[in-house]
């Protein structure tokens, strides 16, 4: 009876797919967001398809390519340039220069499916090297946006320094993401501050705590806040913000963005003398910021069910401020207004917001909720699903609206 079940329950493997314009060349992907774990990356394994006898003495060269948009398009003048393209990895894939490579499990159930025409290839990415990370444009801003993205190119040539023709290259987008570790801690980020007054004695103290360091995606951020006014001053009302912090690394540059806040008079004025214990709820969402510019985001702006960029997380004896590209950090700030004289008191708790670490529970429910809130966009029109009884792979073909290739 189990047996029956096993064969009823096959997981289908996905596999992402793109042809070149003039149908010579398919990439095959196994995936499109790939995992840094801090302490190693998951490697960029995939498949070219191609006809031999297009070639003619020709070779297929693929590239992991890079691309830093530090800068508005529009704003590109007399040869300044506000993007730097790096190309960390390559190789060539036709003829194959290592026939000894080691194989994924993907790679081998693709060549075996795909035939004597298909060649794998297999990219690291470089140590310390930036998550994919772009920065929400507003509507009035054209061109690109700015941030980190990477593409895999394949294309065919005489040798690697050709460009090749844009009818025989393909070029597939990919992410770099950070997942949170297995095990959140038990941490409990807090911060305590207080403020006197000029000409008044006693002061104003606050305290925030939050119920753990690692949020994830969709998550609630709950801030315990406790006021004690020993002062002659009346606090008029508390006010909770998520802040994201943006720092673009090439150009030294920082600012600030608020992706969820909540304003509260519940208990208050808070006279002088007394006290408030008060929770406050935030979720801090990608969908409610959309109309705000420089917010950061993961990944592609054409995908509806984007996520909010995640925290940038540094290996351990490595300093943060070492970390490159876009660096990005999270913390809920407590205002509390203390009138036009008083003026405010303000404190800023540190958080971190990721993925789900793979394989637990969380991730399970992570996916379900993406799957649930995006279940009308992942209607494969294009999708070409092969024999069940053969491998069992499900090709799809990578959407045209995610492509980045140049004119």
């Amino acid at each position: 009876m189990l047996d029956y079940l096993a064969l009823a329950f096959v997981v289908a493997v996905k596999v992402f797919k793109k042809t070149t314009p003039n149908g010579k060349v398919t990439v095959y992907l196994g995936k499109r967001d790939f995992i840094d774990h801090v302490d190693y990356c998951d490697p960029v394994d995939g498949v070219v398809v191609v006809d031999t006898d297009y070639l003619k003495g020709r070779k297929v060269y693929s590239q992991l390519v890079t691309t830093y948009r530090f800068g508005r398009e529009e704003d590109e003048v007399m040869g300044v340039k506000f993007s730097k393209e790096m190309v960390i990895g390559q190789d060539q894939v036709v003829p194959m220069v290592n026939a000894k490579m080691e194989l994924t499990p993907v790679q081998e159930k693709l060549l075996k499916k795909l035939g004597p025409n298909a060649f794998p290839f297999t990219f690291t990415f470089p140590e310390m090297s930036p998550s994919s990370v772009t920065l929400q444009p507003s509507e009035e801003d054209q061109g690109k946006p700015m941030g980190v993205d990477y593409c895999v190119r394949t294309y065919v040539a005489d040798n690697e320094d050709d460009k090749g023709h844009k009818r025989s290259s393909v070029t597939l987008a990919i992410k770099k993401l950070q997942h949170a570790p297995a095990a959140r801690g038990r941490r409990l980020p807090s911060s305590l501050v207080s403020k006197g007054f000029t000409f008044s004695n006693g002061k104003i103290s606050l305290e925030v705590t939050l119920d753990k360091e690692i949020y994830y995606h969709g998550e609630k951020v709950a801030a315990n806040i406790i006021v004690s006014n020993n002062s002659r001053k009346s606090v008029r009302n508390i006010r909770c913000m998520v802040v994201q912090h943006v720092e673009i690394t090439m150009i030294n540059s920082q600012f600030s963005r608020h992706v969820a806040s909540l304003e509260s008079r519940e208990g208050c004025p808070i006279t002088p003398g007394a006290s408030l214990s008060k929770t406050f709820y935030l979720v801090p969402l990608a969908r409610s910021n959309k109309d705000i510019r420089g917010v950061a985001l993961d990944g592609h702006l054409k995908e509806d069910d984007v996520n909010l960029a995640s925290s940038t997380l540094v290996s351990e004896g490595k300093c943060p401020a070492e970390a490159i590209g876009i660096v990005v950090s999270y913390s809920v700030r407590v205002k509390l207004n203390c009138g036009t004289l008083g003026g405010e008191l303000v404190t800023d708790v540190p958080f971190k917001l990721l993925h789900p670490a793979e394989g637990t529970v969380e991730r399970q429910r992570f996916n379900a909720m993406k799957k649930m809130q995006s279940i009308e966009r992942h209607r494969y029109e294009n999708s070409m699903y092969a024999n069940e009884e053969e491998d069992n792979i499900v090709f799809e073909d990578f959407a045209r609206l995610r492509m980045n290739e140049p004119e």
